[in-house]
């Protein structure tokens, strides 16, 4: 049964080619003092910076930068971020790159003027922020995470080997977002098909789960199918525009906290490849496909109605004659053939992990309940095991 909720998503969206020049109208909204935060000055290679640049000037806007956001954020990059939106007296933090610099930025609104350990009291202890805070844009240049439009933010501790996330209310959510297509064009073709498995993986995240048929669950298979597709096309021509915004489009919705709305959720495969990114820093997407396999045959037999619509609705499987465990299996073998297509990272092995990290993987694995079961430790080890 769909369950009661309130829904509030207040991030404004600017999409299509073209469409920083609503920069110009939003800055108005906000006072002198912006801090510019990107990540490894990709930005600067592809002209996206003097763009950004030169409309901060226009609009007499004083720019702090906060550069060399990293993949992963850290502690320590946070802390240094928080310090220099304080000491800036920003009264906007402009995110321009991908999910991380965004979910950076988040962190930083509800860290500048923490009293306390910011990692502690959001990251450990998932409370809500009881200071100022200051207000998030966002100017996309990598798809995926869905950070332009939800209040989630991942941090990373690598004193702890811990990579945890946390998903604020609708205050922390960006004020609004920039998404131009174009500018997810120059991205190596190991970042966008990363990026386009975070996608698929955050639908999953949500219809693999509950025992009702609700609105949400018929929303993410039309997501999925069109992701399947214009993925397909994009891994052909990197350049093909309607692909491209299409999957730019499809990862928004995926995580602008509609399609979950009502139900329950798992995010078990992301407890898993979140753990191994705080112990070997890899890209996160190939994180989630080289454990998201091994996890679905784990829990595919308590939830094979679900496994077995997937495989019907998403991936086209005939069920006639078959039984319903058949059909599932039959859908996730579909799902790897196309996984193989993107060319994604199958093995942990070839993300760094080894043998001997077992344990510690597990220990930096969170167990949520939300799913079709809730795994033991023993089985933990064992989806890391068979991922190699």
């Amino acid at each position: 049964m769909l369950g009661n909720f309130t829904y509030c998503n207040p991030t404004r969206l600017y999409f299509g080619k073209g469409a920083v020049e609503n920069l110009k109208s939003e800055l108005a909204n906000y006072g002198p003092n912006v801090v510019l935060v990107y990540g490894g000055g990709s930005i600067k290679k592809n002209g996206i910076y003097d763009t950004v640049v030169k409309i901060l000037k226009e609009c007499g806007k004083n720019i702090t930068e906060d550069g060399g956001v990293m993949p992963n954020p850290t502690t320590e990059k946070l802390n240094e971020g928080a310090r220099i939106a304080r000491e800036s007296k920003a009264d906007l933090l402009l995110a321009v790159g991908g999910g991380s610099v965004c979910d950076y930025s988040k962190a930083v609104s509800v860290s500048a003027y923490c009293n306390e350990d910011p990692w502690e009291k959001y990251f450990i202890r998932f409370e809500e922020p009881s200071c100022k805070t200051i207000p998030v844009g966002c100017v996309l240049t990598m798809v995926g995470t869905g950070s332009e439009m939800n209040g989630g933010s991942v941090i990373t501790n690598p004193a702890q080997k811990l990579k945890i996330g946390h998903v604020f209310g609708p205050e922390i959510f960006p004020k609004f977002s920039v998404l131009d297509p174009v500018y997810t064009f120059t991205l190596p073709k190991y970042q966008m098909v990363a990026g386009i498995y975070d996608i698929m993986c955050h639908i999953l995240e949500q219809y693999l789960s509950g025992d009702d048929d609700n609105t949400g669950d018929y929303i993410a298979e039309g997501l999925m199918r069109s992701l399947v597709h214009s993925s397909l096309v994009a891994v052909k021509d990197p350049l093909d525009y309607e692909a491209r915004s299409n999957i730019m489009w499809t990862a928004t919705w995926a995580l602008n906290t509609l399609i979950a709305q009502g139900k329950a959720t798992d995010w078990e495969v992301h407890m898993l490849g979140q753990a191994v990114g705080a112990h070997t820093d890899a890209t996160h997407g190939m994180t989630l496909a080289a454990v998201s396999m091994a996890y679905y045959r784990t829990i595919l037999p308590y939830g094979t109605h679900r496994f077995a619509r997937l495989a019907e609705n998403v991936w086209g499987v005939d069920p006639a004659g078959k039984t319903p465990l058949a059909v599932a299996e039959e859908g996730l073998a579909a799902m790897l053939d196309w996984m193989k297509k993107l060319g994604l990272v199958l093995h942990l092995s070839e993300l760094g992990v080894k043998d001997d990290m077992f344990e510690g993987l597990a220990d930096s694995t969170a167990i949520n309940e939300g799913g079709y079961k809730k795994l033991t430790r023993e089985e933990v080890i064992n989806i890391f095991k068979q991922s190699m």
